[in-house]
């Protein structure tokens, strides 16, 4: 789903990113509700980025990846923690690119989440590569989703992605 937000663009820089688990839902903007099996998954797009909420028979998590005044809790490139019975796993990077690799990586975003069944997309005015995306999906036992947050006056893009669902052991030796 593609939608135009109506807000100014609020989180202009990838640096001012934070990441946060367990905070209380937040003002969306734009919302798409999935269901999947055994699963409610509510994609949450924010003036200041993104946040997911997720509820499942063993419990849940809240997920935000935003601009958050005051936040002490920078973006970081990767956590893993136990949420009961459940395993969380969050990781990001930052792209830099330049201005025809941006439009290009942009276009092809754009494209593919907008048209995706469990897809959420939204665009901030002033730039047609400002914008947020969200896409997700369930296999085998896990809730996982990605996120992408253009940041096109500084050609950076931060892509995160996320899986919750239940240990998977290591292979034996």
């Amino acid at each position: 789903m593609l939608t135009t937000l109506q807000t100014a663009y609020s989180d202009t820089r990838a640096a001012d990113l934070a990441w946060m688990l367990g905070r209380e839902p937040l003002p969306a903007l734009a919302v798409l509700d999935l269901r999947f099996d055994g699963a409610e998954l509510q994609l949450r797009l924010l003036g200041a980025s993104h946040q997911v909420l997720l509820q499942e028979e063993h419990g849940g998590c809240s997920e935000t990846v935003a601009c958050m005044p005051g936040s002490s809790t920078p973006l970081p490139l990767g956590v893993s923690k136990r949420l009961g019975d459940r395993e969380y796993e969050f990781a990001a990077r930052v792209e830099t690119l330049t201005q025809g690799q941006f439009a290009g990586r942009a276009q092809e975003l754009l494209a593919l989440v907008s048209d995706h069944p469990h897809g959420l997309v939204g665009t901030f005015p002033g730039s047609p590569y400002a914008f947020t995306a969200m896409l997700a999906q369930r296999t085998e036992g896990q809730v996982r989703w990605r996120t992408w947050h253009a940041y096109p006056q500084e050609g950076q893009l931060v892509v995160t992605r996320t899986r919750v669902g239940v240990r998977i052991p290591a292979p034996a030796a």
